[in-house]
């Protein structure tokens, strides 16, 4: 009989769990696009057209910059994306003329397009499966850096603790996230491996506090030999096999 050799695995999401650079680019775009077209309208019903066109006068490389601009003024708030968007919307839209309480809805309103938008992952097709699986002799956790709305996910079942990690102002590769999921799965590092794509935020946090780490490397070139405790696989699909093998070890 193989025996389980965690008590619990932690995973990322982005980019782990699915592929999600197509997702972001057009959650990027097309929630900008439609605060564009829906103000527009609101402006041209109210007689105020005047004002012009908002991506017009601030295109989407506005955006991305007064974004920079708050994470390097607000460090603590660097990896809370969804404040920085709010807080990034609601100057420009303030600079454009509108006033504030119009702004802030403008901003809240192009906000939840944009969790709309983002939701629209694709999980890879063996994950459902796997996961279902897996917890049946796992606890497991998900600790992201992203902004995604994922209690609004049906994977999201899956998961007994799920952590945002950038909106407790915490972001991988800072231990305390990690940390605070282990405490809720009831878990130690040493009983515990975490699953994700990045080196630094996924891998080398995980095996500084003790912890196994399987590392979604996809077709990175293979390097040095890998830390004791770190496990390179080509895609998730790859993670059951894996257990199997530590199982029998």
């Amino acid at each position: 009989m193989i025996r389980a050799p965690f008590q619990a695995l932690t995973f990322d999401l982005d980019d782990t769990l699915w592929d999600n650079g197509g997702v972001m680019a057009a959650t990027e775009t097309g929630h900008y696009a439609w605060l564009d077209e829906a103000l527009a309208r609101w402006l041209a019903e109210r007689g105020e057209a005047d004002l012009g066109r908002f991506a017009a006068r601030f295109p989407l490389e506005a955006y991305q910059r007064r974004r920079r601009e708050l994470a390097e003024r607000h460090p603590l708030r660097r990896g809370d994306f969804t404040w920085l968007r709010e807080q990034a919307l609601l100057g420009l839209l303030e600079a454009f003329g509108l006033p504030r309480a119009a702004a802030w809805l403008w901003a809240l309103a192009a906000m939840e397009r944009f969790h709309d938008l983002r939701l629209r992952v694709s999980p890879y097709p063996e994950v459902e499966p796997m996961l279902a699986t897996l917890g049946r002799h796992y606890r497991l956790g998900a600790i992201t850096n992203g902004n995604l709305a994922f209690d609004r996910l049906p994977l999201r079942r899956h998961f007994a603790v799920a952590i945002a990690a950038g909106e407790m102002h915490t972001p991988k590769p800072d231990p305390r996230p990690f940390l605070l999921t282990l405490a809720k799965l009831g878990a130690t590092p040493a009983r515990a491996m975490h699953i994700g794509d990045s080196w630094q935020e996924d891998v080398l946090p995980a095996v500084r506090l003790g912890m196994q780490a399987a590392w979604i490397a996809g077709d990175t070139p293979h390097g040095a030999p890998l830390p004791a405790g770190v496990h390179r696989l080509s895609h998730v699909r790859e993670l059951p096999a894996l257990l199997e093998k530590l199982g029998r070890g």
